[in-house]
């Protein structure tokens, strides 16, 4: 497995330099505010959080971390950025969300808390290391047998590229440009190879979706984008 280097720095400060303005809902990071809810739902489809010990890893400033402990989750964000973990820890403040934040890697949270989590959730995250299989088995061995953990990333298909790279980033201005890389998307095959190495079972996957006309996002069957899946423990 390896250890806190799976990482790029450049991936560090590219976000990190962007943290004051990531609770900013209609700013550079206004599609991860619109995404969340989904996300969310797609939670709780597959697993009962209420109580439970969740790990949110590559968390950022805490979007996805501090919905899931307004939904009761005992929950525990960890990312490698300290300036995304201060915005997390500050807004948390001024909302009075009870989440918690930690700058360590996966790898090594999971070395040091094995099976220390009923659930883990690590979203668009796994596009932006240079090892996302290390970080897929971290997470299996993070939660405990039986429990869930959901992925979210970007498919390494042609339609992706133009939505996500070609409009998103550059026609709409949805996000920041530089956001992505097309070479580092992974096909939901690939995922899911890399998720049963580790133990883990699929459990359910579903794109997420873009209207246009609408200018929504909404759960829906083409993965060729944007997709998220939930895997249990089989062990």
């Amino acid at each position: 497995m390896a250890t806190a280097d799976n990482v790029h720095p450049h991936e560090i400060h590219k976000f990190g330099s962007l943290a004051e303005r990531w609770w900013d809902t209609e700013g550079e990071f206004k599609t991860l505010h619109q995404v969340n809810p989904l996300r969310l739902q797609f939670v709780g489809e597959y697993a009962d959080i209420r109580g439970k010990q969740v790990v949110d890893v590559g968390c950022g400033g805490g979007i996805l971390t501090e919905g899931l402990a307004k939904l009761g989750a005992d929950a525990l964000g960890i990312d490698l950025s300290q300036d995304l973990l201060d915005v997390a820890d500050l807004h948390g403040l001024e909302t009075g969300v009870a989440a918690s934040y930690r700058k360590i890697s996966a790898e090594q949270l999971a070395a040091e808390q094995p099976a220390g989590f009923d659930h883990v959730t690590c979203m668009e995250m796994l596009e932006h290391v240079p090892d996302p299989a290390s970080v897929i088995s971290a997470c299996a061995t993070l939660v405990k047998p039986g429990g869930t953990v959901f992925f979210s990333t970007l498919n390494r298909e042609p339609k992706a590229w133009l939505l996500a790279i070609v409009a998103a980033e550059h026609l709409l201005k949805m996000v920041p440009k530089g956001t992505h890389d097309y070479k580092t998307f992974i096909k939901p095959s690939e995922l899911g190879r890399m998720a049963r190495a580790a133990g883990l079972e699929l459990q359910g996957m579903v794109g997420i979706e873009y209207n246009p006309f609408s200018k929504a996002f909404y759960l829906g069957k083409d993965v060729s984008v944007n997709y998220i899946a939930a895997f249990k423990r089989t062990d």
